[in-house]
């Protein structure tokens, strides 16, 4: 067995109470990402000792060990929000230091949020040891307030992922439809007996992998991929899942870019409409079928490679056999979709050479098309101020820079700033782009991502007060309105400012490695 160096020294293992008998079997690691600050993650000790179960009653002998978790809701607009996003690289590096260093068989993967998800399974991939997915489910939702996408109010009741369609229950859709985690491994309510009951066959079925030596590198497929991508389009996913399919595509060396997302989205109907897009929550999905019907769904007009293989043993195709739908307003059929494109758009244009990404599903549709004066900002904290005190008008198109993966550092999520312009009552009429990212939670004409980002001298930089900004998003298009022959001499005037917040050591290394957000935002290699 691959732990075969290490079981041999068996006193350390007697040391801390195993038996010989339990040396024997493959020693599998349950990295648990449990912690005290984060809700969806406050509920995975059960969570990851229901997958223990399952584990030892299907022959291996479970080593735990933890993964850090940040709670994105807890940083937002302040300096904290810097550290997400590059806690993802510490997750799967710091998996893989515990794997390889200890020699072990296999991985059951507990996590829950927004970095967890992707840092794991990018873990997976680089280590290609039997891994399987298994998130902590999403939060119960009790909503109020006024009745229209980006105004709801949420009660967070419990345990659990933020009960919408944001970063952190779109990547476990995401785990789901690349076949690293179990059927309804995406919406199962956190609070229920039934995603314990998931954990504890995740145990069994990682078991069944390594019996028969199937790695994430089997798995983690082009096919997969495509599929992933084609139903984060049907069900209007997060714009984070881009930024970190790409990473996780990176590390299983399949080469995917923006140009593969765009062509797929032009290409696929939105089934759902999830908060903040919609009105509906996760809960109601698993009552309308789960994403199990949204792919059986997408299967109708041959979307999916049905032939992809899946941690339970199946194809997708086998998976999805039986699945259909029970709630056809929270599943519209593929003949009746909400939309007759994907949830997410990319643009291009003179701001955006490399690309940019919005949420069109979140967008009103007087916003769809938009032309206005830049009101120009380099830290998310002063345009929240503007926007919050009136000084931002019907119109206006906010530019937020210096907040991608190295001017933030970091790539700072946006959700303050839209949150406010939603507060004002100015979604229909007031437009944000920026270089840093949006919350999954986010809605209204919120376009980010903007490659390349101002602190490598993209045009953004270069944007003055007044410039006029136009878009169009059905024509996937993002430009300032300005002559090249000026954008060029402005360019060429330009110099990169000091960092507008001190950071620490770890952001300033990340900024110095860190790459655009066009390549998900990875980290340059040697």
């Amino acid at each position: 067995m691959r732990s075969d160096p290490v079981r041999v020294r068996y006193m350390f293992f007697q040391a801390m109470g195993r038996t010989m008998e339990e040396m024997e079997k493959p020693m599998v690691a349950i990295v648990n990402s449990q912690n005290e600050l984060v809700p969806g993650h406050i509920h995975l000790n059960e969570i990851a000792n229901s997958a223990r179960e399952g584990v030892i009653s299907a022959g291996g002998t479970p080593f735990e060990f933890p993964a850090i978790a940040i709670c994105d809701g807890l940083t937002m607009g302040h300096a904290g929000m810097c550290y997400p996003l590059p806690s993802r690289e510490l997750i799967a590096d710091s998996i893989e230091a515990m794997v390889e260093a200890h020699t072990l068989d296999a991985m059951v993967l507990v996590t829950g949020c927004d970095k967890i998800t992707p840092g794991m399974m990018m873990a997976a991939a680089r280590l290609d040891v039997p891994s399987i997915v298994i998130n902590g489910g999403p939060m119960l939702a009790r909503k109020f307030g006024e009745g229209r996408p980006g105004a709801i109010e949420i009660e967070l009741t419990g345990c659990g992922a933020c009960p919408g369609l944001f970063t952190a229950n779109s990547m476990a859709c995401m785990a789901e439809a690349l076949g690293i985690a179990l059927p309804w491994n995406s919406c199962i309510p956190a609070a229920y007996g039934q995603r314990r009951v998931l954990a504890k066959q995740s145990g069994v079925a990682l078991m069944k992998l390594w019996d028969k030596q199937i790695t994430p590198s089997r798995i983690l497929t082009r096919e997969a991929f495509e599929n992933a991508i084609r139903v984060d389009m049907a069900i209007g996913g997060s714009s984070n899942t881009i930024l970190h399919l790409m990473a996780l595509a990176h590390e299983a060396k399949i080469d995917i870019d923006l140009d593969l997302f765009d062509r797929m989205s032009r290409t696929t109907p939105r089934l759902c409409n999830l908060s903040p897009a919609g009105l509906y929550f996760m809960e109601d999905l698993y009552e309308a079928g789960g994403l199990v019907a949204v792919m059986k769904e997408l299967s109708r007009k041959g979307m999916l490679h049905l032939d992809a293989l899946t941690v339970s043993g199946q194809t997708l195709g086998e998976v999805i056999a039986d699945a259909r739908i029970t709630g056809p307003e929270v599943i519209r059929s593929i003949d009746n979709p909400y939309d007759t494109e994907g949830g997410l758009a990319i643009l291009y244009g003179n701001i955006a050479p490399e690309g940019s990404v919005v949420k069109q599903a979140a967008v009103r549709p007087e916003m769809l098309r938009h032309s206005g004066p830049a009101r120009v900002f380099d830290i998310e904290e002063e345009a929240v101020d503007a926007i919050a005190n009136g000084r931002i008008n019907k119109g206006d198109v906010v530019v937020i820079r210096y907040e991608g993966p190295k001017g933030g550092p970091g790539f700072r999520e946006m959700l303050m700033a839209t949150l406010t312009i939603v507060g004002m009552k100015l979604e229909g009429e007031v437009a944000l782009i920026t270089d840093g990212r949006f919350s999954g939670a986010t809605s209204g004409a919120a376009i980010g991502h903007i490659s390349p980002e101002a602190m490598e001298g993209g045009p953004i930089a270069i944007i003055e007060e007044g410039d006029i900004i136009e878009f169009d998003i059905p024509k996937k298009t993002l430009n300032v309105k300005l002559p090249q022959k000026e954008i060029k001499r402005r360019l060429a005037q330009w110099s990169p400012p000091p960092l507008k917040r001190e950071v620490k050591s770890y952001l300033r290394r990340y900024s110095a490695q860190v790459t655009s957000a066009s390549t998900g935002a990875i980290l340059k290699e040697p």
